[in-house]
């Protein structure tokens, strides 16, 4: 890198005051923040971070400062009785440190909170046997995430959501026995994974599924005595599978 190149970088620096920073005489001459590097009054997320790496105790000082930012950063060093006074903060970043790292028996007050993320990370934290009341999120992503934790023999509530994407976490999960309840779903991909797990037994309206890629899981599974009809079914790597099935009867 040449030094005009360098120049031009150090000029597009954001940097401080340090003539009215209350640091300046006890932080920066003791080399514990840097201008333009580690520094908490620059407008930069980066500097703020380094400055509170190198001093932590002063958190406290930043709690309720007016740029998000600082207060975000700051969150991460905060005492815990400090982050439950900052769960009305009206910015959703700070909120998500809190999210983050509040006990698990305080996140509570988060469940509804009117950020995804901050309701994404409180769905991932909370216990599996707490975590119903966020089943019917009005954000899939979030309900996913339920899916993926819930206790199994409590997704049943999900069987019907509106988002595939959720169902089909519902279906890779959901006990093997209770599979036929999804033997129907409106989505070929979700039916698939159902072909796949479901008993060999209850295999046969997979057989004769519109979808040939449904056909064809379950024609790898199925009892050879249910494959007859596939013989001339009109896709061809279907009819291939059949055969490959019957040559390896022989």
């Amino acid at each position: 890198m040449n030094t005009a190149t360098m120049s031009r970088e150090d000029d597009a620096t954001p940097r401080a005051d340090c003539r009215n920073c209350p640091h300046r005489d006890d932080r920066l001459q003791k080399g514990r923040c840097h201008p333009g590097d580690a520094c908490v009054g620059a407008p930069s997320g980066r500097q703020i971070a380094r400055f509170f790496k190198i001093n932590p105790d002063l958190a406290e000082q930043y709690a309720g400062d007016p740029f998000w930012e600082r207060r975000a950063i700051a969150a991460r060093y905060l005492s815990i009785q400090r982050l439950l006074r900052m769960l009305d903060d009206p910015d959703e970043v700070v909120r998500r440190v809190l999210a983050y790292r509040l006990p698990v028996e305080s996140l509570g007050t988060l469940v509804n909170d009117p950020d995804r993320e901050v309701r994404v990370t409180v769905a991932d934290r909370l216990p599996p046997e707490q975590l119903e009341q966020l089943a019917q999120d009005e954000d899939y992503l979030v309900r996913q995430y339920v899916a993926r934790r819930l206790k199994t023999g409590r997704l049943f509530r999900l069987l019907r959501d509106p988002e595939r994407e959720v169902r089909k976490t519902v279906a890779s999960r959901l006990p093997v026995e209770s599979l036929g309840l999804m033997r129907d779903d409106s989505s070929s991909e979700i039916r698939r994974i159902v072909a796949a797990r479901i008993e060999v037994d209850a295999l046969g309206p997979f057989l004769q599924d519109s979808d040939w890629r449904v056909r064809l899981v379950a024609s790898q599974r199925a009892p050879l005595e249910q494959l007859e009809a596939l013989r001339d079914d009109p896709d061809e790597d279907v009819r291939a599978a059949v055969r490959k099935r019957f040559e390896q009867s022989r």
